[in-house]
C-alpha cells in the first residue's frame, strides 16, 4: 500500500485549503484512513481519522469545527478540509492508512500501519 499526499502551501491565517491523499496498491474501503501531524520541534500527532465505510470520523479537540475528513473510496483518496488556518496549524501533514477499521478513534490511539510522505501547510500570521 502506497499514500501520496498533496495539497499543501503556504496561507495566512483565517484562510482554507484541501489536502488530498491517494492510497495505491489496494482498494481504500479495505482501510481506515487519517492524518496526522509533525510541527517544528514537535512530535507527530494525531489530526482526524476515518473508518473504512465512512461511518465513523475523528478530530483532535484543537480542530473541530475546522477541519472536515471525508474520503471517496471509488477514487481512492482520503480529503482533508481545513479552514480558519492558525498559525498553530503549520506542520507537515502526513495520511495514513489502517487495516479494516471500523471506528475512526482506533487511529487516535493506535495509529496507522501505512503511511506516505508529508505535505508542507505553513500558515502565516
Amino acid at each position: 500500500v502506497q499514500l501520496q499526499a498533496s495539497g499543501g502551501g503556504l496561507v495566512q491565517a483565517g484562510d482554507s485549503l484541501i489536502l488530498s491523499c491517494v492510497l495505491s496498491g489496494g482498494t481504500s474501503d479495505s482501510y481506515g484512513l487519517g492524518w496526522f501531524r509533525q510541527g517544528p520541534g514537535k512530535e507527530r500527532e494525531f489530526v482526524a481519522s476515518i473508518s473504512y465505510n465512512g461511518g465513523s470520523t475523528y478530530y483532535l479537540d484543537s480542530v473541530k469545527g475546522r477541519f472536515t475528513i471525508s474520503r471517496d473510496n471509488a477514487k481512492n483518496t482520503v480529503y482533508l478540509q481545513m479552514n480558519s488556518l492558525k498559525p498553530e496549524d503549520t506542520a507537515v501533514y502526513y495520511c495514513g492508512a489502517k487495516d479494516g477499521m471500523v471506528v475512526a478513534l482506533d487511529a487516535y490511539y493506535n495509529g496507522m500501519d501505512y503511511w506516505g510522505k508529508g505535505t508542507q501547510v505553513t500558515v502565516s500570521s
